[in-house]
């Protein structure tokens, strides 16, 4: 089973360190996170800091929680959740905490720049590498392409394209797109037949 604990932080790029976040990334997550062209796509917009700040340092939601830092300032976030896959009950020990969910915001006065690839491909990286996971996944919102290309770019592949199953804020409900990658695809392996 993958163990955050276990991994030597900050994990650092050519550019960025990431790390795992604390109460003290409240008000710095905040200011980019309040932007109307970054809640627009993420699951909680919280009205004000206070109640943002409460829902960032509840336990579960912490513990997935890292940031981004390009020079010491925190510029974007990542979520890494890790999930046990679906398996059948005499096999269901094997599939414990295999796989995880990706997610990520960024400041946009940071993008464009190739933070966020460079942030996500190393998320990836330490998924198989540091964890051992088997598979990853990353969902979103069809209309929010900056994420999905961002997903292609780092190699994940489409998986389903949903017709009108995910309930906006503003009442619209859209389609949505989840993407994966499995540690054999990344790596370059050619599946068992």
């Amino acid at each position: 089973m993958a163990n955050l604990a276990s991994v030597s932080w900050p994990v650092r790029t050519a550019r960025l360190a990431i790390r795992p976040a604390t109460a003290d990334d409240i008000v710095a997550t905040w200011a980019y996170r309040r932007l109307d062209e970054v809640n627009r796509w993420i699951t909680r917009a919280p009205a004000t800091l206070e109640e943002y700040g409460a829902q960032f340092v509840d336990p579960d939601r912490l513990a997935n929680t890292l940031v981004i830092e390009r020079d010491g300032q925190v510029i974007g976030d990542l979520m890494l959740s890790v999930e046990d896959a679906w398996a059948q009950a005499e096999v269901a020990d094997q599939a414990t905490g295999v796989q995880a969910e990706l997610g990520w915001s960024l400041h946009p006065h940071h993008a464009g720049r190739g933070y966020a690839t460079e942030a996500v491909r190393a998320l990836i990286r330490l998924c198989f590498e540091g964890l051992g996971l088997r598979r990853l996944t990353a969902s979103c919102f069809a209309a929010n392409e900056a994420s999905w290309r961002l997903m292609e770019r780092v190699g994940m592949r489409r998986e389903a394209y949903t017709i009108r199953d995910s309930l906006h804020r503003s009442g619209t409900w859209l389609d949505g797109l989840t993407y994966a990658l499995l540690a054999d695809e990344w790596r370059g392996e050619r599946p068992p037949d």
